[in-house]
């Protein structure tokens, strides 16, 4: 308690001392007046810009992101233009101008602690990185950071264990320091990403290996760094990673076999992202490999996680894994009296007239067999984008077959059945 009436006492001092001897009460009032005048007005200036920064931003795709970051910062930063320059003016006239001095310190602190923790996506993370930031920003602006360490620092605020101790500071610092390392270990494994993803050398599955085992090492090598930081020795986390590891072994089987599973769909390339698969009766294409699950999209919009495990496990059709040729049939029945020649024909006319049939191989129109109400044929085409969907080319073709065979006036019967009653005499 003796430390901290000290520090309070100290504090006390340290602020009164920031103001001039002869500064009267109604020259403090005066600068304190102007500057909430002037931060009104800026305030009535932000909403004015506002709608104008986000029309110029929506036109310019690559300023949204800055847009987002720089969007909340236009009445601050309006207010502190005008605040340098009214404190230009005091100093220009040889006013003292200390309470101005004093929020203009205050105010670059927070728009920069605020510029760099909306850097940080994280929203509990940033709202951390701020508080901690921009307290340390304004003790260090009121000359209070040395004593305030100190105390926290000090044996009252310090939690020992034996060998080990752990003070508040060091819980801040390390809070700090961990916040720092992974919002760098995240903006380089973004930034790789982008990089990744323009190299035409690596597959789309090797850039999401290379991408993930980055990511999980700079993550790794941050909480390392921090622990190291507080003084833990880290051949201690041996036995206690092994006794946790075994804990979690029967808790989190599926997990776990699921990043093991994602491992092996990335080194074998059996599945990449634009892949279109159909897996437990989902047809769709792979938008993402995750780490626990597959993202497949269908074409009704509709985003289905599919578990790694199950790629592993469950068949999986991919009808584009090493040949983006697709072969589709379509049966068709004709009736008896039909020309065969003319109906095969008018079927292949009708797949060669859609864009998206292949020429090569070329389209056929096959007799499969006679069946009880009509003569089975099939119509056979390939394409090789199956990613643009399989059920529309299919509904494309069938109409120009309708088309074709009511202008050839080609009958498709519909089953029938002829009912025989037999008469015989009643005994």
């Amino acid at each position: 308690m003796e430390e901290l009436k000290g520090f309070l006492q100290t504090a006390l001092d340290t602020v009164l001392s920031v103001v001039p001897a002869g500064v009267t009460l109604q020259e403090s009032l005066l600068q304190l007046a102007l500057a909430a005048v002037l931060c009104l007005g800026a305030w009535l200036i932000g909403r004015r810009m506002h709608p104008a920064i986000v029309g110029w931003c929506e036109t310019r795709p690559r300023w949204e992101s800055a847009r987002r970051i720089l969007e909340p910062l236009i009445w601050p930063l309006t207010w502190l233009v005008f605040l340098s320059l009214l404190l230009g003016l005091y100093v220009a006239t040889q006013q003292d101008a200390w309470l101005l001095e004093v929020a203009t310190s205050l105010l670059v602190a927070w728009v920069v602690v605020r510029l760099v923790s909306r850097a940080i996506r994280n929203p509990m993370l940033s709202r951390i990185t701020a508080v901690v930031a921009y307290g340390m920003a304004v003790l260090s602006i009121w000359d209070l950071l040395g004593p305030t360490i100190q105390i926290l620092d000090g044996p009252n605020f310090t939690l020992t264990l034996g060998e080990f101790s752990l003070s508040v500071y060091q819980v801040l610092a390390t809070a700090l320091l961990l916040a720092v390392l992974l919002s760098l270990a995240a903006f380089t494994s973004r930034l790789t990403e982008r990089r990744l993803r323009d190299a035409d050398w690596v597959t789309p599955a090797g850039r999401v290996l290379l991408n993930k085992t980055l990511r999980i090492a700079l993550f790794v090598f941050a909480i390392l760094i921090t622990i190291g930081s507080v003084g833990i020795d880290l051949t201690a986390l041996a036995v206690i990673g092994g006794a946790v590891g075994f804990g979690i072994g029967f808790g989190l089987q599926k997990v776990f076999s699921n990043l093991i599973s994602g491992l092996i769909l990335l080194m074998d390339k059996s599945i990449k992202p634009g892949d279109v698969i159909t897996v437990e009766n989902t047809y769709g294409w792979v938008n993402k490999l995750g780490a626990r699950y597959v993202s497949i999209i269908t074409r009704d919009g509709i985003e289905h996680l599919i578990p790694n495990e199950t790629m592993i496990t469950e068949p999986v059709s991919n009808w584009t894994h090493s040949d983006a040729n697709t072969r589709l049939r379509i049966p068709v029945g004709v009736h008896y009296s039909t020309d065969l020649e003319l109906a095969t024909r008018l079927g292949v006319e009708a797949a060669q007239s859609q864009p998206r049939v292949l020429n090569d191989p070329a389209p056929r129109c096959l007799v499969k067999g006679f069946g009880d109400s009509a003569i089975d044929l099939e119509i056979r085409f390939w394409i090789q984008d199956a990613d643009s969907g399989v059920s529309n080319i299919k509904s494309a073709v069938i109409l120009e077959v309708w088309r074709l065979y009511q202008e050839h006036e080609i009958k498709i019967p519909y089953p029938q059945r002829d009912l025989h009653i037999k008469s015989g005499e009643l005994s």
